[in-house]
């Protein structure tokens, strides 16, 4: 089976079975949709990953404050996506229920001789088995246009044997699908474990007998009775170097901290745009504590590890003090730390908190010996990069399922499977 391509568009499936309908997907569409909304607060639907949804929460994603004039779908009523196949996962979906959706759609009643979902399963297919819609677009939103669509080649066979091929996916899809879950529930454990592991080493350290203490903070509670509570003003003075342009511009991470190099080109495209003038950087050294004000309240810190730049709208604090910023770190993006960033953050929304030096510096820490900070951190290290490949093979696995998922839609699809043989 393959999918030829003449002259750009025109584009034609090879080695379909003889028995099969070939044609292309104007046949399968019975009527566009033309009606209108005409009321101010309709049921108001979202195309999504795994379908056609209704949007409950209006404030998320791409919103408008005026729904009168998007057009309407009926149930039943297949809608598709002609857009933004370069950066979006979704592609259609047969909606469950009336409603409006952005006139951005295709809405159409699908042709007599055609089964919906296998309509849906084909144009996944087409997706992931031949990455034709990403092959046909162009422009600034990788979109086409709906005589272009009414050209993509359709194949089909009878409709009995179409609803063989969605009862046979139907079954098939969700147990992968529940392999997937199973998997990625697994995933969520490990997470879970990782997190709970580094809390323990850096509030309680490894010895599980010693004596403990109050630390005088509520977000750390009891810590040994050998660690110092300390003001991280006590461990840190704010920075105010300049760094050399050519230096790398470094990010912090809510997830991952500090980067050790700088974000590549393709990858910035979607974060904030680097500066032309790069004398605005502040500069870092290694064992420097970085935080992002706006992000503090999420785990937005991190500790350096390369010499670099980073955005003058970060505070840098650099060490005055043994201490490893790296444990502290650690200690600063445990879920109780950030909470405790929350509350020293000012702002009225969350989406304008920020932590300023003059609150950050007084937020508590405990701290060991330096020879137990520096245990402390190889055995997180071992422990966490244990975790990290277990999670990884995890995630690997969960792509071959997809892979598995995805070329089993598209040979069934195009006829390259006859389920009843594969049943």
């Amino acid at each position: 089976m393959s999918l030829q391509v003449i002259n750009g568009h025109k584009t034609k499936l090879c080695g379909v079975p003889s028995y099969w309908t070939q044609t292309k997907m104007r046949r399968a569409v019975g009527q566009y949709q033309l009606a209108k909304n005409e009321e101010p607060n309709p049921v108001v639907l979202s195309l999504t990953k795994t379908g056609v949804r209704v949007k409950t929460d209006l404030a998320f994603g791409k919103s408008t404050e005026n729904y009168v004039g998007h057009q309407i779908v009926e149930p039943g009523q297949f809608v598709f996506t002609p857009r933004d196949f370069d950066a979006t996962p979704i592609l259609c979906g047969l909606s469950p229920t009336r409603g409006c959706i952005s006139n951005l759609y295709m809405v159409f009643d699908v042709a007599e001789g055609i089964h919906p979902r296998f309509l849906e399963y084909y144009f996944w297919g087409l997706k992931h088995g031949y990455d034709y819609f990403s092959k046909l677009s162009h422009g600034m939103r990788y979109s086409f246009n709906r005589e272009q669509f009414e050209r993509i080649p359709l194949v089909f066979p009878d409709h009995a044997k179409q609803e063989e091929i969605v009862h046979f996916l139907d079954r098939e899809t969700s147990r992968i699908d529940d392999l997937i879950a199973e998997k990625g529930n697994f995933i969520a454990l490990l997470q879970e474990k990782r997190v709970a592991e580094v809390y323990h080493a850096v509030t309680n350290g490894l010895d599980a007998d010693a004596p403990m203490k109050p630390s005088g903070a509520n977000w750390l509670g009891d810590v040994p009775r050998h660690w110092d509570a300390i003001r991280l003003g006590v461990l840190f003075r704010e920075a105010d170097r300049r760094g050399d342009p050519d230096l790398p511009v470094l990010s912090v991470s809510i997830h991952n901290g500090v980067s050790s190099e700088e974000i590549a080109d393709e990858d910035r495209a979607r974060k904030v745009a680097l500066s032309e003038d790069r004398s605005v950087y502040q500069g870092v050294m290694p064992g420097d504590l970085v935080y992002n004000m706006m992000r503090a309240w999420q785990g937005g810190f991190g500790a350096v590890a390369t010499e670099g730049l980073v955005s003058p709208a970060y505070v840098v604090a650099r060490p005055i003090t043994d201490a490893r910023t790296k444990f502290i770190e650690l200690q600063l993006r445990t879920p109780q730390a950030v909470e405790e960033m929350r509350r020293y953050s000012k702002g009225i929304a969350d989406f304008r908190m920020r932590l300023y030096w003059e609150h950050f510096r007084n937020v508590r820490v405990a701290l060991p010996p330096l020879a137990e900070q520096d245990a402390i951190l190889a055995k997180i290290n071992r422990e966490t990069s244990r975790i990290d490949g277990i999670i990884k093979e995890t995630e690997r696995s969960i792509e071959l399922l997809k892979e598995k998922r995805s070329a089993l839609i598209t040979a069934v699809v195009t006829g390259k499977i006859d389920v009843r043989s594969a049943a």
